[in-house]
């Protein structure tokens, strides 16, 4: 089985899949600056909530590499959050964002270290502890995911996946995927129905590429079908498994478990509810934001509107039609069947059991 890699660090070089070019290109982009690190995470060259953390970890690193040793520590500390502010400002949803950068800033701010040159050192160290514990996180998720798996699928049946939580949302084996490859490893293949996610299409440009690569059995869907494949197969196809589960990933979990994930979600769970299926949400635990009561109070980022006007080049509304494009949307928690988490499966009553986060 074999992953592409979201993002790397190697000889002083960050790198980027720039999955804004999926499927058809497969191009890595090195990137030297905090600019350029907003800009791929304003527009989607990196995604996935795990991911974009890992992305802005680094972006404050190369925020900074650039302050001259002799710079003090008030003035290196003081640049530091500027970059910081600055990189928040790329996307509002995803709390991994804002985990991330005060991770790293109030890590340098809490340290004892007095020069400049320490500092970067510092700064880079934990960006690189933030990618270090996403790999470890996401073979955990995809263990205890893999086991919960073995106990709800029927042999034969397939998983339903929206957009894309896979190892390209994060630095590791992927969120809500990572269930699917464990079970691989462990000899059992999974089909997987991956709906196509309007309207940037990540499922068809990302999960589907990305499974497809890895050898696991897919099927692409329109948003729209995600119905009759979960009421079971009625039309002669060989991809006519009937849905036994449904995972997806998540931005953001509030204390309730009401949670953000990519629009559609929340359709897909009343879905999952009306047919009996098991309906899961894969969260490592620096998407759990106890700090939020519910999901009334997760922010929803608002994107442009070309992107539901057309599709490709191709213009497919009248010029002037009122557009509503939310990036994501927020799921009742008394839709989930249980978050799966690296340190388990969490289930109701989600004020209790998400508390340990």
């Amino acid at each position: 089985m074999s992953l592409p890699a979201t993002l790397e660090y190697a000889n002083g070089k960050v790198i980027l899949l720039d999955q804004t070019r999926l499927p058809l290109e497969k191009i890595f982009l090195e990137i030297n600056d905090a600019q350029t690190m907003w800009e791929a995470i304003k527009v989607l060259r990196v995604r996935g909530a795990p991911a974009i953390g890992g992305a802005a970890a680094f972006g404050l690193w190369l925020g900074v590499r650039e302050i001259v040793d002799g710079t003090t520590r008030a003035e290196f500390l003081e640049q530091l959050q500027t970059v910081r502010d600055y990189l928040a400002t790329s996307r509002p949803t995803a709390v991994n964002l804002f985990w991330a950068l005060d991770r790293v800033n109030n890590a340098a701010k809490n340290s004892s270290l007095q020069t400049a040159g320490e500092l970067k050192a510092f700064v880079l160290e934990e960006a690189l502890s933030i990618q270090r514990e996403d790999i470890e996180m996401c073979r955990a998720i995809g263990e205890h995911g893999a086991n919960e798996l073995e106990q709800v699928l029927p042999e034969g049946s397939s998983i339903l996946t929206h957009c894309n939580a896979g190892a390209l949302a994060t630095m590791g084996l992927g969120t809500a995927l990572a269930p699917v490859y464990v079970a691989l490893e462990r000899g059992r293949a999974i089909h997987v129905f991956a709906d196509e996610t309007r309207p940037l299409l990540q499922g068809a440009r990302i999960t589907a590429w990305e499974l497809h690569e890895a050898g696991v059995p897919v099927t692409l869907i329109t948003d729209n079908m995600a119905a009759t494949v979960m009421r079971g197969p009625r039309i002669n196809s060989s991809d006519g498994q009937k849905v036994g589960a449904v995972i997806v990933g998540t931005d953001r979990v509030a204390a309730n478990g009401d949670f953000a994930n990519k629009i559609g979600t929340y359709g897909v769970a009343l879905l999952a509810r009306a047919h009996g299926i098991p309906f899961y949400v894969a969260a490592p635990s620096s998407t759990i934001d106890l700090n939020t009561a519910n999901g009334d109070g997760i922010e929803i980022e608002l994107r442009d509107r070309d992107e539901v006007t057309s599709f490709g080049a191709r213009v497919t509304a009248p010029a002037g039609v009122n557009v509503f494009n939310p990036a994501f949307d927020v799921t009742p928690g008394n839709l989930v069947t249980g978050f799966i988490t690296e340190r388990g499966v969490m289930r109701a009553p989600y004020l209790e059991s998400l508390k340990q986060f």
